[in-house]
């Protein structure tokens, strides 16, 4: 189960009452969890642990239990009341205390609809916590050079998300790619250029695939524009299987936008489509963000193209599906984030940008300041659906 729900119980109380309330509550959820009662030895080892305030007159025993609470977890504290024998007023006490003493807490409180959502995603951002503890992702070479502010700040990153950052010289891969065969592709293209290339392409991710095996890596960032000179190739085709596979693999050697994608992965199951900003109307909120590469699983179809600004190797100009999306990024200290919803109204292919492009119109117009005023460097990642709820509590 995703969620254990420990209790707070007054001896005060008739315990008999108090457990067909608590029966008559929890059923009303209509949620999965494991009850634990008053055993609070596994507390923390789950993605969402609800402290149950079950009656009033339970303030002194949580302030008794803290000490153990805090040496098993640093998460909020999340207090479920039912609002019968004073669990709220109870519960409000008990949160005072928490803010008094600087630590995190929320209660749970309301109907059953709106309780069953809270703790719905509570649940799944436990998990995407839980996920990112230990992953390791790879930065292959260094940031591109004309990404100035794209960097992190890895003793934050593993102290906050507990993702550990390994870098990977680009001569390392380069070794590998040399020594990986070509093989036939299953891709197939009308065009002659694209087919001479596409052994290539492919070598480039079984290549990759060896060195995401000898690190255990749970993703990857690599300086991809060095491919073109050093093996007259591109990436944009490894990466697109790669994030189609539950691999994490951005572009440009850009930290901050990989994070941002396993941020984003851990919470949608889907890693994004990593781009920039083309074009901006700050009056309408109406944008155009384009890349070389899409994941595969987030198109209905995708056709094979050169990549953009060199005319050589395999791009990727995919075609997603167009209705409701999430634009988000994280700085590099995670510090600073952003996420804005809107609409995904055009896929187009002008000859002049990066292969796949997207028009979105923004929910709110204003938010294209951001852009324009403050942005968190250039690429951006594109999500399909309204997440912005989720994202923003993986901040609070």
């Amino acid at each position: 189960m995703n969620t254990a729900i420990y209790t707070l119980t007054s001896e005060l109380h008739d315990e008999v009452a108090v457990s067909a309330v608590t029966k008559e509550f929890l059923n009303s959820l209509n949620i999965g969890f494991e009850f634990r009662d008053k055993d609070y030895s596994d507390y923390g080892t789950h993605p969402l642990d609800l402290v149950y305030v079950r009656t009033g007159g339970t303030e002194g025993i949580f302030k008794r239990l803290l000490p153990e609470l805090q040496s098993k977890s640093n998460r909020p504290f999340y207090l479920l009341t039912s609002g019968k024998s004073n669990s709220l007023a109870a519960s409000m006490e008990i949160l005072s205390f928490l803010r008094q003493n600087d630590l995190k807490g929320e209660i749970i409180h309301g109907n059953a609809d709106y309780i069953s959502k809270r703790i719905g995603l509570l649940e799944k951002v436990g998990a995407a916590k839980m996920l990112l503890r230990g992953a390791r992702l790879g930065i292959i070479g260094e940031p591109s050079d004309w990404l100035i502010s794209s960097h992190a700040e890895k003793s934050i990153v593993k102290e906050l998300l507990g993702i550990e950052l390994l870098d990977i010289p680009m001569q390392e891969l380069l070794d590998v790619i040399a020594k990986t065969p070509l093989r036939e592709s299953d891709e197939r293209t009308p065009i002659d250029a694209i087919k001479r290339d596409l052994p290539g392409a492919n070598q480039i991710y079984d290549a990759l695939k060896v060195i995401v095996a000898r690190y255990n890596l749970q993703g990857f960032t690599i300086r991809c524009f060095d491919l073109l000179t050093a093996v007259k190739n591109t990436g944009c085709l490894a990466l697109a299987k790669f994030n189609s596979e539950g691999i994490i693999a951005g572009c440009e050697g850009d930290v901050p936008a990989m994070l941002s994608m396993k941020i984003a992965q851990s919470l949608t199951g889907v890693s994004g489509f990593q781009a920039n900003p083309a074009r901006i109307n700050p009056e309408t909120g109406e944008m155009l963000f384009a890349h070389c590469t899409i994941p595969f699983n987030m198109v209905e179809r995708y056709e094979l193209d050169t990549h953009f600004e060199s005319g050589i190797g395999v791009g990727i100009r995919g075609y997603m599906k167009e209705g409701p999306v999430t634009i988000f990024k994280v700085s590099g200290n995670l510090s600073r984030h952003f996420i804005a919803e809107g609409e995904l109204i055009r896929n187009q292919a002008e000859p002049d940008l990066c292969r796949t492009q997207q028009v979105i119109k923004l929910s709110d117009p204003s938010m294209a300041s951001y852009f324009l005023n403050d942005p968190i460097g250039n690429h951006h990642i594109i999500l399909s659906g309204h997440h912005k709820e989720l994202l923003e509590e993986m901040f609070l």
